[in-house]
Order: C-alpha cells, then structure tokens, then sequence
C-alpha cells in the first residue's frame, strides 16, 4: 500500500515549483538593456554631451529609457554605445573618422544576459559623408539657387537615394539576425526618425534654404528611410516603434520645434531632436515596448 503525502508537504513541493518556475522569467526581465545607433539615438548636441566624437547626451532617449526601467526594476543594467556618424555597418564594425578609431563595434555590447536593444540607424547612409541626411539637405540647399521654382535636389539625386536605402537594408538585417543570435532572449526595438521636415513644405518657406519641390522630396527620402528600417525590423524578429507620428507638428519649420532647424535654436544639431524630441522618442519607445 503507498503511504500518503502530508498535505504540509504537498505544499512546500508546489512552492518549490513555483519559485523555480518563476526565477527565469524575473532574470529574463532584468537583463542588460544596450542601446545602439547614430547621432538621433546618441542625442547629438543635447546637454550633456559625453564620448568625444559619438556626441552621447545623458538625455538620449536610451538614457531616459533605461532611467525608466530601472525604477520599475524591469532591467539591471544600460549601456550606451549610440554614436554620432554611425552608419550601419557600425553595429559590426569600428567606427573611424579620417582614419581615427572613434567608436568600437556596437553589437560588441551585446551580450548573451542583454534582455532589451534599441537602435535607430540608416539616416547616414544617405549621405556620402559623416553628415548623412544632413549632408543631402546641404547640397539640395546649394542647388536651390540653381532652379529656385523646381526641384534640383530631385534632379541631381534621381534614384541614387533609394539605391542606398536599398544597399543599407540587407546590412541592417544582417546586424538583426546577430543580435539575436548573441542575445537570444533580447526584445529589440528598432525606432524610426521623427518629423524632421513637414507634410506641408510651403510652411517652411524661408526657414529652409531649399525649394519647396526640394522639402517635398526631402520628406519624401525621410518617409522612404523609415519604410526601409521597419520593414527591415519587422522581417527580422524586431518590433518598430515610429516615432514619426509621435513627433508630427513639432519639426524643423514648427514654431514649436522638437527637431532643431538647419540653425538650431536650442542645444542640438542642425536637424536632430532637440532635449524634448529626445523625450517623446523614449516615450514612443516605452509605449512600444508596453504595448
């Protein structure tokens, strides 16, 4: 005959149970966070800037993330390795300016206890210099007084813009696909630009030394890029958090702008999120990762 099991005993066997069932979900949750990226991800010229080159800003939408998270106790760690003129082969590679290490790779910060990534890449690959998209509205703006009441820009670009976009998204998927392979219980994010330039460029005349076909196809190149990012994000295991939407009426030719103009007003470079765009990214980032 078996002997029966005291119910005391059944007890602290089924609260066993559960703590060891209940540990891995707690070490999961309070993994590394390691946030990658370029200069909208470092907060370029946002107050106060550490790194040197890569221009990080203790007001980064990482750091007001991670600040976040660690109240909550949903993480245990950050790690910031954003850098301002990364492009994305950055994320696998060192990062030099005139031949000077800047920035190591980025996914070396990747780990197998990282528990969350964010990344916003792509914008520099537009560029052919350490400016990217900054760079293109620079030459859209030098070639503004060629054809006032045209669209040079276009012109002069045609379909090289989209070639690049087309040429950077294998990489950024490849970058993806390692960062799961190195932290296979990560959640990644991928968050998208934010309003640099209006739906309407007529509300940039005389802010934007470039012609209004030009601001139209400019926001146009912006809409293109983010398309590229989440798709590329969403075939490669990543959620995209737009932050386009979060940030529209706020950009470089508002009145009340959270995107610095090409002469920023508050601390901040030249189209990129200033210290309250910075914070509505981190806020369209938390929501994405809530949500």
């Amino acid at each position: 005959m078996s002997r029966a099991v005291p119910t005391t005993a059944i007890c602290a066997l089924l609260a066993a149970s559960l703590v060891t069932v209940a540990a891995p979900a707690h070490a999961e949750s309070a993994g590394t966070y390691v946030a990658l990226g370029d200069s909208y991800a470092a907060g370029a010229g946002v107050p106060s800037q550490s790194a040197g080159l890569c221009m990080r800003s203790s007001r980064n939408y990482g750091h007001m993330v991670a600040e976040t998270l660690k109240r909550e106790a949903a993480t245990s760690s950050y790690k910031d390795v954003t850098c301002a003129a990364a492009k994305v082969d950055a994320l696998t590679t060192t990062q030099t300016d005139v031949g000077i290490p800047v920035n190591g790779p980025q996914l070396d910060a990747v780990t197998r206890d990282t528990g969350l990534v964010t990344l916003t890449i792509g914008g520099n690959n537009l560029g052919t210099s350490a400016l990217g998209f900054v760079d293109v509205v620079a030459t859209c703006a030098a070639l503004s007084v060629t054809n006032p009441f045209g669209a040079p820009c276009r012109d002069h670009y045609g379909d090289t813009l989209d070639k690049r976009l087309d040429a950077a998204a294998p990489q950024l998927a490849a970058a993806l696909q390692r960062i799961h392979a190195k932290a296979p219980r990560a959640k990644v994010l991928v968050a998208g630009y934010p309003a640099v330039l209006p739906d309407d460029a007529r509300t940039c005349l005389f802010k934007m030394p470039a012609t209004t076909g030009d601001l139209t196809y400019l926001r146009s190149v912006i809409g293109k890029l983010n398309d590229m990012v989440s798709t590329t994000a969403v075939a490669n295991g990543a959620a995209y958090v737009d932050t386009l939407s979060a940030t529209k009426g706020h950009d470089a030719c508002s009145s009340d702008r959270w995107i610095e103009g090409i002469l920023p007003t508050k601390p901040a470079l030249s189209l990129h999120p200033n210290a309250t765009g910075e914070r509505v990214m981190a806020e369209a980032v938390l929501k994405a990762l809530r949500g």
